[in-house]
């Protein structure tokens, strides 16, 4: 039996993330993320206009006037959603962890999927895949979707995209809409030798593991719509002002020691924050992957909306 205080965690957020996708993203998820292909509807009579390359040959020859043939968006789609759960996804500066704003990412997009009668799986991972959900409709789908988003716990603490990229394209053969959230942090490369790694930023938002995954990330986009949603926290993007902190890395367990009231100091890892997450976006690009990236210190509402709209335009002008 579900714990009461979980049942209503998982109300709560599934009251607030309604609300978005009724107020905000209606219609939205249907415009911006195409079915499958097209199935044949009916025939019906030409009209001046039509396209004649439908015509339906068959049909015009025994009714002695031209028919076309009409055709419908199979729009049934299955909504894949890759969610890291590895440790560093548990760090949060404010009222919210990284992964509880997965959580509400999750139940936003996977409500918006059933609204459309489309399917919703789940994958969980950390350094390995932890956690395998199949596609399925539903409201009480949906619930536990979230439920396992917020409260699953791993057996491992590091990140591998790789493998959970993967594991998608073994169990998905159709192509899907698969949407990645995760905060794209993972363990750090070694330093060359004789480096000090005292004054590492901890939570630095790492290339390293973006260009590791870059070829997979690629590949997947092949075969399906692949969407990096990246959830960061404001303290993994500039140094709080409070002296001298021992740290301990999510993923790692290493225990660092760094001056934040050096305001230089503070000035580079904000730079190399922005740099990292600059580069992380333009590898997103050139992988041709659309990508969104949060806080959990800001609403989300209006820039998944701003999102979906820029999606929309450029599908439209293509």
């Amino acid at each position: 039996m579900i714990p009461r205080e979980i049942l209503k965690k998982i109300r709560q957020i599934e009251l607030r993330t309604n609300r978005i996708v009724t107020e905000t993203l209606a219609g939205q998820y249907h415009s911006v993320f195409k079915g499958q292909g097209m199935n044949f509807d009916e025939v019906r009579e030409y009209q001046p206009g039509d396209d004649v390359r439908a015509i339906d040959w068959n049909v015009t020859a025994r009714m002695n006037h031209p028919f076309i043939k009409k055709f419908v968006e199979e729009r049934e789609l299955t909504l894949m959603l890759v969610v890291d759960v590895s440790g560093s996804g548990r760090f949060g500066s404010g009222d919210q962890a990284k992964r509880e704003l997965a959580a509400e990412i999750a139940s936003v997009l996977a409500f918006s999927a059933i609204r459309n009668n489309d399917k919703v799986g789940l994958i969980l991972f950390s350094d390995e895949v932890e956690k395998f959900i199949p596609p399925r409709k539903g409201r009480s789908h949906v619930l536990r979707v979230i439920r396992e988003v917020l409260f699953f716990e791993p057996k491992q603490r590091g990140t591998d995209l790789n493998a959970a990229l993967e594991f998608l394209m073994h169990v998905t053969r159709h192509k899907s809409v698969a949407v990645v959230v995760s905060d794209f942090i993972g363990s750090p490369a070694e330093p060359k030798k004789g480096r000090s790694r005292k004054l590492r930023p901890q939570m630095m938002l790492l290339e390293s593991l973006a260009q590791a995954s870059f070829t997979m990330l690629k590949q997947a986009n092949r075969r399906h719509d692949v969407v990096a949603v990246q959830i960061t926290d404001r303290y993994e993007l500039e140094l709080p002002a409070l002296g001298r902190l021992v740290l301990k890395d999510a993923e790692t367990g290493e225990v660092v020691e760094i001056h934040t009231g050096d305001a230089r100091k503070r000035s580079a890892f904000a730079e190399r924050q922005t740099k990292a997450q600059t580069d992380t976006a333009r590898l997103f690009r050139s992988a041709g992957i659309d990508a969104i990236q949060l806080r959990t210190d800001q609403a989300y509402g209006a820039a998944l909306a701003k999102f979906f709209e820029t999606r929309e335009k450029r599908r439209l002008r293509g």
